[in-house]
């Protein structure tokens, strides 16, 4: 956390705004968190954690909402939870050196940012899920959030869509489910390798919190979100360059 009160102010704010967009849209927020923190120059033994932690609350509630309203499909989330939870243990145990984890949340950054303004539109025809590639899917997009602190749910609900395999919010109810039981998964690898904890993190999930139940309350009605959406992307494609260039 920062030291001085306006920056604390300031951090707090884009903490609660990210966690907003996101769940507005079934995200959990990881790579925006990781994004915030990486303007203000946060070390890596704080990203990852801090991130994770807050992923798991922001996730819990708009899972819970999405599954209220039915669109949660556990024959489309197992495959992936599968493979994805031994991943991202281990991708949370394994700690990177901080100039190699600057370039690895550079790279993902960047990609979110183009997920995220892109958005997968709905699929004009649902083709059965297979199998291995799932598995697979699963197994990769783990050990990369388990690594960086993202949680993987940005690249899942896109991948969803893209192969046809579920609809919109359906692909946002299984993104916010994978991103819940791999951030769990890769605190504990984190835990069993690393007792570095970051301060202030009650303030940090209660202001995500805060956000995340605007946002997936009342979907950002009172702004228009298309813009919003853009303007999120332009900060994590910045914070990603920012990232690459810390030598």
């Amino acid at each position: 956390m920062p030291t001085d009160l306006p920056t604390t102010i300031g951090f707090l704010a884009a903490i609660a705004l990210v966690a907003a967009v996101y769940s507005s849209v079934g995200q959990g927020g990881g790579s925006g968190y990781l994004a915030v923190m990486g303007v203000l120059g946060v070390e890596s033994l704080v990203m990852k954690p801090a991130a994770l932690s807050i992923n798991v609350f922001v996730a819990m509630l708009v899972l819970f909402r999405l599954i209220r309203a039915g669109y949660f499909r556990w024959e489309i989330f197992w495959p992936f939870a599968l493979t994805s939870i031994p991943a991202s243990f281990l991708g949370g145990a394994w700690h990177l050196e901080q100039p190699v984890y600057y370039q690895a949340v550079g790279v993902v950054l960047i990609v979110s940012a183009l997920l995220f303004v892109w958005r997968a539109r709905e699929p004009q025809a649902l083709r059965p899920l297979r199998l291995l590639p799932a598995l697979l899917l699963g197994a990769l997009l783990g050990l990369i959030g388990g690594l960086t602190g993202i949680g993987g749910g940005i690249f899942l609900s896109p991948l969803l869509l893209l192969l046809g395999w579920c609809r919109l919010r359906e692909s946002a109810a299984a993104a916010a489910a994978f991103i819940l039981v791999n951030s769990l998964a890769a605190l504990a690898g984190y835990a069993s390798n690393l007792d570095t904890w970051p301060g202030g993190l009650p303030l940090l999930i209660a202001a995500a919190l805060a956000g995340s139940a605007l946002g997936s309350e009342i979907g950002l009605r009172r702004a228009p979100v298309s813009v919003l959406i853009r303007v999120l992307g332009l900060v994590l494609a910045i914070a990603g360059v920012r990232m690459l260039l810390v030598p």
